[in-house]
């Protein structure tokens, strides 16, 4: 498997596949060694927690859970839109993320 992963951390992402289809969020995580990301508000599962010392509190907490990172697409700044990432060298020799919609051309 790949170490590579086309979102990083801060980025706003779209689900393309599964329960969360078509929902947006920010990446809190990247795990490029399991190909997941951790989007903020996504994949929401419910974990039982024990209390760890007297007085604290066990129960229920929902939390977000890791999901595929092919699972989501990138959202452009500029057209809104969920969409493929290209790469462009700069004019100062920067390898830069771009949008792959014809008519935007966004850097990221």
């Amino acid at each position: 498997m790949s170490n590579k992963v086309h979102v990083k951390t801060g980025d706003t992402v779209m689900v393309i596949n599964g329960k969360d289809r078509g929902k947006t969020g920010k990446v809190l995580q990247v795990s490029p060694s399991e190909g997941k990301v951790i989007v903020e508000g996504i994949n929401i599962v419910t974990k039982h927690v024990k209390p760890r010392r007297m007085g604290e509190a066990g129960g229920r907490i929902e939390a977000e859970s890791a999901l595929y990172a092919d699972k989501v697409q990138l959202v452009c700044p500029k057209c809104g839109k969920a969409v493929r990432v290209g790469h462009q060298i700069d004019s100062k020799g920067n390898k830069v993320r771009v949008c792959k919609n014809k008519d935007c051309g966004a850097q990221f």
